[in-house]
This record gives C-alpha cells, structure tokens and sequence, in this order.
C-alpha cells in the first residue's frame, strides 16, 4: 500500500511539474523574430 501511496504521490508531483512548464510557456512573449516573419507572411498575402 505504501508503494501506491508512492507512486500517487510520484504522478502528483509529475502533474503539477507539467502544469507549471504549461503556464510558463504560454505566459512567454512571442520573440521578435517571430513576429516579424508573421508580418512579413501577411505582408505576402496582402500583395496577392
């Protein structure tokens, strides 16, 4: 019983690790980078 007790504790810890990378990277500004190869995408499809 306490290796399942173990384990749920294991997968709890996993859960809230994943959760938190989650909430990290969907907090993360979008790069400069990025955005500038978006508005030369649209740029593109505008001139069409």
């Amino acid at each position: 019983m306490a290796d399942d007790n173990s384990k749920a504790s294991i997968r709890e810890q996993i859960n809230e690790n994943l959760k938190r990378v989650y909430e990290d990277a969907l907090n993360e500004e979008v790069p400069d980078r990025f955005k500038d190869l978006l508005a030369q995408l649209k740029a593109k499809e505008g001139s069409k």
